[in-house]
């Protein structure tokens, strides 16, 4: 079997750096994380159309199903940077090539399902291309993981070209592809860096969070600020800020950076799959669904919101919960029981919501308020014992 050669001047310049350097999240990252970004707030469109034009169910499953996909290619190229720092301008140029495909998968995402299926194709082949162009030179495992992502990208391009339900079906055999493939490769050869993979995924929640507070201004857009609007939007915001709080609000990043640390390579790398890439899906997923939901209620924030928005909105928040209960349980943390019971809570407000958005959205606040102060109190009692 021959590897593939690349010209002397670029073999050069991706040399990985030595394993032992600490190694910190560089602004070429966080520009490429902001064209990720980008894809979120198209994934926020595409709920709140299926929204407006009554088919919720169709729209939450095309956001899930390209959401997969996505997410599966952001996950290896915070891998890539991880291994390959861009630190020299080829590798820098690779990147930019790499948010490129990005873009074009961005910006096809409102018609993937409705035309523009080839072009999604296209940037994801890019996307690719770079990714194992970069990669392969810092560790020979990462070849077996290239027939896996031509699979998923080949499953999406035939759907493009499938009627339903058929371009749904091949959609989740390439989500369940991707997701499903560490387990056939293995966890061997891939010596993360765990500083550098808490960091970048940290500061990515952050920027998505940003999605929901620009959900705020969208939905409030051309509108008089009266009290209603006001008070929704504050409420908004502190729901925002919740999130915010329970994924940053304690130590959990100084924990988890030390249990990878100390954790030897493979049982690492399981861990960054376990923590990082699956225990992150809800609560992006979640991320997504509470800007749409917060979107829906700022315009008529005193009227009782579709059973649709009201759905969306609190399923946004359990999505949450959930997942960074689950996150905190796979890094070895305990005292997830609130984080779980407040998830399942966070449904029940449903209820709440068919009679009044600003009902809704207190509850949403007053029940993750409740969660963290209890949570609080808990490890203060634990620390004076």
């Amino acid at each position: 079997m021959t590897t593939m050669r690349l010209p002397d001047w670029f073999a050069e310049r991706v040399e990985p750096a030595p394993p032992e350097t600490e190694l910190r999240v560089s602004t070429l990252e966080l520009f490429f994380d902001l064209v990720f970004v980008f894809t979120v707030t198209q994934l926020t469109n595409l709920l709140v159309q299926g929204l407006q034009d009554g088919e919720a169910y169709e729209g939450a499953l095309r956001v899930l199903l390209v959401f997969g996909v996505i997410w599966w290619m952001y996950a290896g190229y915070a891998w890539l940077t991880n291994a390959v720092p861009p630190a020299r301008p080829a590798r820098r140029v690779l990147i930019l090539l790499g948010m490129a495909g990005f873009m074009i998968v961005a910006l096809s995402i409102p018609a993937v399902f409705d035309g523009d299926g080839m072009a999604f194709t296209l940037g994801y082949l890019l996307l690719i291309a770079v990714h194992a162009g970069l990669y392969m030179q810092a560790t020979a495992a990462f070849a077996r993981v290239i027939p896996f992502n031509l699979g998923g990208v080949a499953l999406v391009g035939l759907a493009s070209f499938a009627g339903e339900p058929y371009n749904y079906l091949l959609w989740g055999a390439a989500v369940a592809l991707l997701w499903g493939s560490p387990y056939f490769i293995g966890q061997k050869g891939f010596n993360l860096r765990a500083g550098h993979i808490v960091e970048r995924h940290g500061l990515l929640v952050i920027v998505v969070l940003g999605e929901s507070v620009v959900a705020i201004g969208i939905g409030a857009a051309g509108l008089h600020v009266g009290f209603a609007l006001g008070l929704a939007s504050v409420l908004g915001l502190a729901l925002a800020a919740c999130l915010w709080w329970l994924y940053f609000g304690g130590d959990d990043e100084v924990h988890a950076e030390h249990t990878l640390a100390e954790a030897e390579p493979v049982r690492r790398t399981r861990l960054i799959l376990g923590a990082y890439f699956y225990a992150h899906i809800p609560m992006l997923l979640g991320i997504v669904a509470v800007a749409t939901g917060v979107k829906k209620a700022i315009g008529h924030p005193v009227d009782p919101l579709k059973l649709s928005a009201a759905v969306t909105l609190a399923v946004g928040v359990a999505l949450f919960m959930a997942g960074n209960a689950w996150f905190r349980r796979v890094l070895g943390m305990t005292g997830n029981g609130l984080r779980n019971t407040g998830a399942l809570i966070a449904l029940v407000t449903v209820v709440l919501g068919l009679w009044s958005a600003l009902a809704q959205l207190t509850a949403l606040v007053a029940l993750m308020v409740t969660v963290i102060a209890r949570e609080r109190r808990s490890v203060s009692r634990s620390s004076l014992r």
